[in-house]
């Protein structure tokens, strides 16, 4: 049942790896609908080195992609429906929410 009933998922600028990463998987497979603003574009995987001096090196060790192979690195994912990210999350102001609401209660 789980695999047949609609699915949002609400993405903004400030979804990155993981969200993007099923988001990504999401979009790829059709299984459901993204709304929101295109995410951030953390495509990749970095581990981090303390040097002597206390400064850090950062050093990409991996890259994310889609499952069709769509790179996420700078160019994040793209929403299927395009909302603005609202000032407030949850409730009535929340331009993204309703917007998925509106999209879910359409597909009844």
């Amino acid at each position: 049942m789980a695999e047949r009933i609609p699915l949002v998922v609400l993405v903004n600028s400030g979804s990155a790896s993981a969200s993007e990463i099923v988001a990504g998987a999401v979009k790829d497979r059709e299984r459901g609908t993204l709304i929101g603003e295109t995410t951030f574009g953390k495509g990749s995987v970095q581990q981090t080195h303390t040097l002597s001096d206390g400064s850090e090196l950062r050093v990409t060790i991996a890259r994310w992609y889609t499952p069709d192979d769509n790179s996420i690195d700078d160019q994040g994912i793209a929403p299927d429906i395009n909302v603005l990210t609202p000032d407030e999350f949850g409730g009535d102001t929340d331009t993204q929410l309703q917007r998925a609401i509106e999209y879910i209660l359409s597909l009844q």
